[in-house]
């Protein structure tokens, strides 16, 4: 009976984290909505242990606030907090692309253009989880190809806090980053072009930070 085996605290802890962080960018948590331990630990099937320690680390991401002894709460959608995020994960995708681009094989390149080809399908359809898969699933490459562990992290740790208001924004008619830029990023990391990859790079983050900006 070798694999049947406890499952490890860690590996619920993060299966807590990872479903909560998701109902929120995704909006199913909306902004002030105040959350429960135990009422979140009886729908995702766990005890209350883990998704406590989930909420812990949510909370030193920025996607709830606590008042101890009163409430544990979502954040609002911030437009400083989602320019300062931006900025922090774009320098983060320049890093990883600056190193990445002469390491991609030839099926990284065709994940990339797969993916973007969802990407820009989802857009088209009004898929906005689609959308943002598809472009995690085209930067993700980058980030994997360089194997800089701690700017996987830093990426992991604040897009979230773009994703909402990218949802938002697509949800009010607005769009998603643009296909075009990502065949730009593409066709440059195929032609070993990285000085090219590193400003498209930049121009799609910057629109991101901009994203954030009052209209």
């Amino acid at each position: 009976m070798e694999a049947i085996r406890p499952v490890p605290r860690t590996l619920l802890r993060d299966r807590a984290h990872a479903a909560i962080r998701d109902a929120i960018v995704a909006g199913e948590l909306e902004p002030g909505a105040i959350v429960r331990d135990a009422d979140l630990a009886e729908r995702l099937g766990l005890s209350r242990a883990p998704v406590r320690e989930a909420f812990s680390r949510l909370v030193d991401e920025g996607l709830l606030e606590s008042k101890p002894q009163s409430y544990t709460r979502v954040t609002p959608v911030l437009a400083e907090d989602v320019r300062d995020a931006a900025a922090v994960v774009g320098a983060m995708h320049e890093l990883v692309t600056r190193i990445a681009v002469a390491r991609l094989t030839q099926a990284d390149l065709d994940t990339m253009r797969a993916a973007n080809e969802r990407f820009a399908a989802a857009v088209r359809a009004g898929d906005v989880d689609g959308a943002l898969r598809a472009d995690d699933d085209v930067h993700h490459v980058l980030v994997r190809a360089a194997g800089n562990r701690a700017a996987a992290a830093t990426v992991a740790r604040y897009t979230p806090l773009i994703r909402r208001l990218e949802r938002r924004r697509f949800g009010e008619g607005g769009s998603c980053r643009s296909a075009g830029l990502h065949d730009r990023l593409i066709d440059a990391c195929a032609m070993g072009d990285t000085e090219t990859a590193l400003r498209v790079t930049a121009d799609i983050w910057r629109g991101l930070e901009d994203l954030a900006d009052p209209d």
